[in-house]
């Protein structure tokens, strides 16, 4: 990912990797530090997904160069004593990339409902 372009639409950013879009979705409740991210991702994933700190850390850092994540600073961690965690959060473009990734992966949802591949149970 580049650094955004003047008009360029969330769409343009499509398909992102699991992972980012698994990132995404986790800053969307708000600032993170990145072993919240890993642990929120896991938890809401109910263990399927396991973000590793490189896989993390590689996406972030392209995350951040395609302006769709922001760090918001350091800070003490008051949950580990004094360990200073940085912290990012999305960005407006960030938030609208999640969103059309959501909006395509609820299409092909309802698809594969229409073609009873979901929520038919097996005979």
């Amino acid at each position: 990912m580049r650094k955004r372009q003047a008009g360029r639409p969330p769409e343009a950013y499509l398909p992102l990797p699991p992972a980012t879009f698994h990132i995404l979705l986790a800053l969307a409740d708000g600032e993170l530090h990145g072993y919240a991210i890993m642990k929120g991702v896991a938890a809401r994933s109910e263990g399927t997904v396991r973000l590793g700190p490189g896989t993390l850390y590689t996406a972030l850092k392209r995350l951040l160069e395609g302006g769709l994540v922001e760090e918001c600073g350091e800070r003490a961690d008051r949950e580990k004593g004094d360990e200073r965690r940085r912290y990012y959060r999305l960005t407006h473009i960030g938030l609208s990339v999640a969103r059309a990734v959501a909006q395509r992966l609820d299409g092909l949802v309802r698809a594969a409902r229409r073609k009873k591949l979901l929520g038919v149970r097996p005979a």
